[in-house]
Parts: structure tokens; C-alpha cells; sequence
């Protein structure tokens, strides 16, 4: 697929996800009263823009005809291997960030596992420490762990794939051009990605939330779904890289 439905794939889970996180946020301490509505109404609209650009509309530069309706195809629609496992964690790590972020599991491996992500990813220290500040329960650190592992085994899962999804990209761009251009759309990828890097793993994100921020949906949707779209979005910037070279 093309970089417009490659990340819009991954936005319309990523809305979903907060979305869900926020219908349940009365868990988090979250005030949603009156909320509802407008979380649905905004959930849709963010979510009609991700279906935009699935069906190409976004970054083609010729986007005028065909027509937008004969663009939603069902090949364009249905996820890839990168989606369906990035749909699939995201799964598994929201009812996680729901029911357990205000009281972590207790046992060796739930700690084994939280130590391991403290060692390798340097944001975990910072969330631990700017949890600590905010005077936030701990039990936000289990669900980042969780995500981290899960970003990571994404990461390493998708790495077998990477060489074939960049041919299917030059493949569509040789069918409908992208506006920005091959080189600039991987620039600004390549720039997304590693500002994502800095912010989350490397946690400068966290030491410049205030408390409120990150005690909110704000905050939990960078510790939950964060790392996770962080990895999806590497995922995207290497394949857009990748599909720069000639074809193997």
C-alpha cells in the first residue's frame, strides 16, 4: 500500500484505542460526565480522515479521478501483516491499561518484566520518576512495560516483512504518485520517527508533561498506545526508506 493508507491504518487504531480509553477513563480518574457524545463525534470524524486517506485521497496527487468512492476497495480496506499485529497487540494491552493501571499485579514476573524494560528503554525511568513527582499510582508503570515489549516484539516481527512491503509501496507509487514526493515523504517520516524516539523512549516526553497531563487521557495514551504507534511509525519510515532503492 501506499504511505497515506500505511499510516492511516495505523491512525484510525490508534483513535479507536483512545477512544475506548476515554469511554473507560472513569477508571483513570478521567472526568467524562456529560462527555459522551462528543468523544463519539470526534472519534468519527478523526476516524472518517484516517478512512480518507486508506482510500488514497490524502497524499495522491491524483486524487481527482478516479472518483473517491471507487477507491474503497476491499484490498485497500482489509490490514496487512503489520496492521493485523498491531491491531492484535493493541487488543491485548487495552484491557490491560483498563483494569489494571490503578492497581498493578503483584508476582516475579509481572516485576521481572518491569525491571527488564527499565534496563533497556531510559523512558521508563523517566515515567517511573515523573509518576513519582505527580504522586501517581505506580501501576501505569506495568501497563508502559507491557507496551514496550509489545512495541519491541512489533518492531521485530515486522523487520522479515520490511523488504516486501517497500516493493508493494514502489509499487504503488509508479501507480499513483504521491504529492509530496518519494524523498521529502521519507524525510519527514524519518523526522516523525525520531522525534517519537526521543519523546517516548528516551522520555523527554514525560519530564515535560505537567501532573494533570499525565494523569489524563493525554498522559495515557502516550504510556498505553504510545509505544506501540511509535513502533508502527519506524515500521513506516524504514519502509518508505526501503522503497527509495531500486527494485532487488
Amino acid at each position: 500500500m501506499g504511505a497515506a493508507r500505511l499510516l492511516a491504518k495505523g491512525w484510525i487504531v490508534f483513535c479507536l484505542y483512545v477512544g475506548a480509553l476515554a469511554l473507560g477513563g472513569g477508571q483513570h480518574g478521567v472526568a467524562l460526565t456529560g462527555a459522551g457524545g462528543t468523544m463519539l463525534v470526534c472519534l468519527l470524524l478523526f476516524g472518517a480522515m484516517g478512512i480518507l486517506f486508506i482510500a488514497g485521497y490524502g497524499l495522491s496527487s491524483a486524487h481527482f479521478h478516479p472518483p473517491l468512492l471507487a477507491r474503497l476497495k476491499a484490498s485497500n480496506l482489509l490490514p496487512g501483516f503489520t496492521e493485523l499485529v498491531f491491531i492484535a497487540f493493541a487488543f491485548v494491552l487495552l484491557p490491560v491499561q483498563l483494569f489494571t493501571a490503578s492497581a498493578p499485579p503483584d508476582g516475579a514476573v509481572f516485576a521481572g518484566l518491569e525491571g527488564a524494560i527499565r534496563f533497556g528503554v531510559f523512558g521508563q525511568r523517566a515515567l517511573e520518576t515523573a509518576l513519582a513527582q505527580c504522586g501517581l499510582d505506580s501501576g501505569r508503570l506495568f501497563v508502559s512495560a507491557l507496551a514496550w515489549t509489545l512495541a519491541l516484539i512489533l518492531l521485530g516481527s515486522t523487520m522479515s516483512r520490511i523488504r516486501l512491503a517497500a516493493t508493494v509501496v514502489r509499487f504503488e507509487r509508479k501507480r499513483r504518485p504521491e504529492a509530496l514526493g518519494a524523498q521529502p515523504l521519507a524525510f519527514a517520516l524519518g523526522l516523525v520517527a525520531v522525534a517519537g524516539i526521543q519523546l517516548l523512549y528516551m522520555g523527554t516526553g514525560f519530564t515535560l508533561l505537567p501532573c494533570r497531563a499525565l494523569g489524563g487521557l493525554f498522559g495515557q495514551a502516550m504510556i498505553g498506545i504510545g509505544p506501540l504507534m511509535l513502533a508502527y511509525l519506524i515500521v513506516a519510515a524504514l519502509t518508505n526508506l526501503l522503497a527509495l532503492g531500486p527494485e532487488a
